[in-house]
């Protein structure tokens, strides 16, 4: 379905009195536009003169608020399509995101609540929802409230609603959410984060693998995995020491395979998931020298396959400069962690690590969220410091990790990076209880 946007856009109104109409009541809204025409809107079916003036009451309070409803016929599922398409279609490059929540709405929110119009839908409604998806799915049921939140705040800003029905719908106790609030939460297992001891283990042992620079972007920057693929050694100021995240790799909404060239499709240079994944970034010592190593066999590898390498700056790329692939990492990284002896936690889980040991060593919650490059500070807050016991090292240890982690935060010399590690005396009043 295609609303029509311009529909919101009306400068001045006028409301007809009350008439007969087919034997009932009804009015009519005038909308004018700056142009001079206009959109007549017919409100009728009520029983009485006196229900039909009530509600011109109602509307011409409406329209004089500005919290008049110009689309008021609109089904969810009329909605949510056009949604997709019109935010999210148009937001993000990347397909992953887009067809995550296009499954989502197409197999699970549009055949529980598509029939119902877009005005009459309702906080009852949207619990019932949770509760019988939560039995079907938590994953699923915790996917829908982020796109219902998201969805329906973009319908109060198009007129379609005027206020918004997912606020404050909690998901049921099933899904472990003790919170109410409209923010996509979840917990860290305490066995799926690594200590300063494993770290270190973890980052020797990969020096012998392709991965070493994935890891060390990885548990030592914080930096999502299509994010680390699309790092490349122009982002790298080599004076400042610092980083530019600027693009990830991935499928481009929409992209077929035969338009690309063989084993290219989820390699494409795309936008970041957010605005703020876009940061810069100060670089650890180590992560820095690493880069410097790996750059001397990259000029290596070119020069010695001049016909045949692909020179497109990639940090963590092939031996013919050929970008990797999202899971490239897997294989080599599951065989340090069993050769090693390390938990078998997920790759996403060093980025938690990461995280964690900046929150529980008392690092600015807002500073964290940026480095990390999360939307909304209450996101890195409630996604990886809820749990108080989720590191048992000693301060001393983490300070040496967060030391070598991120340079020196008491430099007066570095604005940039002052300003990415502000550390304060107590995050607790940041925790929600």
């Amino acid at each position: 379905m295609k609303l029509d946007m311009n529909l919101q856009q009306y400068i001045d109104y006028k409301v007809s009195a009350v008439f007969p109409i087919k034997k009932k009541y009804g009015y009519r809204v005038f909308l004018i536009y700056m142009d001079g025409s206009q959109t007549v809107q017919q409100k009728s079916g009520f029983v009485s003169k006196k229900e039909a003036d009530t509600a011109r009451d109602k509307t011409i309070g409406e329209l004089f608020s500005g919290t008049y409803i110009v689309y008021s016929n609109v089904t969810v599922k009329e909605y949510m399509e056009f949604w997709l398409e019109e935010d999210i279609g148009k937001r993000t490059d990347s397909s992953d995101t887009y067809e995550t929540f296009s499954l989502n709405v197409h197999n699970h929110i549009i055949p529980e609540l598509g029939f119902k119009k877009m005005v009459d839908l309702n906080r009852g409604d949207i619990q019932k929802y949770y509760n019988k998806k939560a039995e079907y799915s938590i994953s699923v049921t915790r996917l829908s409230k982020t796109i219902l939140n998201i969805a329906m705040r973009f319908a109060v800003d198009k007129k379609v609603i005027s206020e918004n029905p997912a606020v404050g719908v909690g998901l049921p106790k099933k899904a472990k959410q003790a919170d109410v609030t409209e923010f996509h939460t979840r917990n860290i297992d305490t066995q799926k984060t690594l200590t300063m001891d494993q770290i270190l283990i973890l980052l020797e042992a990969s020096k012998d693998t392709p991965i070493h620079m994935q890891v060390c972007f990885n548990v030592l920057m914080g930096l999502r995995r299509c994010e680390i693929n699309g790092v490349k050694y122009s982002d790298v100021d080599y004076i400042n020491r610092t980083l530019k995240i600027q693009r990830q790799l991935g499928k481009k909404k929409g992209a077929k395979k035969e338009d690309y060239a063989p084993k290219t499709l989820t390699k494409q240079e795309i936008g970041l998931k957010t605005k703020s994944s876009y940061r810069e970034l100060p670089i650890p010592d180590y992560v820095f020298e690493a880069i410097l190593e790996q750059r001397k066999l990259y000029e290596k590898q070119r020069n010695r396959r001049k016909e045949t390498f692909q020179d497109l700056d990639y940090i963590c790329c092939s031996s013919y400069g050929r970008p990797r692939s999202k899971c490239y990492y897997w294989p080599y990284y599951k065989k340090l962690l069993k050769e090693n002896g390390l938990p078998d936690i997920r790759w996403h889980d060093l980025r938690s690590t990461f995280c964690t040991l900046l929150l529980k060593n008392d690092f600015n919650p807002k500073a964290v969220s940026k480095l990390m490059g999360h939307a909304k500070e209450i996101i890195t807050m409630d996604v990886y410091g809820d749990n108080q016991n989720i590191i048992a090292d000693c301060v001393e240890e983490m300070q040496s990790f967060v030391d070598d982690v991120i340079p020196d935060k008491n430099k007066q010399d570095n604005k940039g990076q002052q300003e990415n590690v502000t550390p304060v005396i107590d995050i607790d009043e940041y925790i929600s209880a």
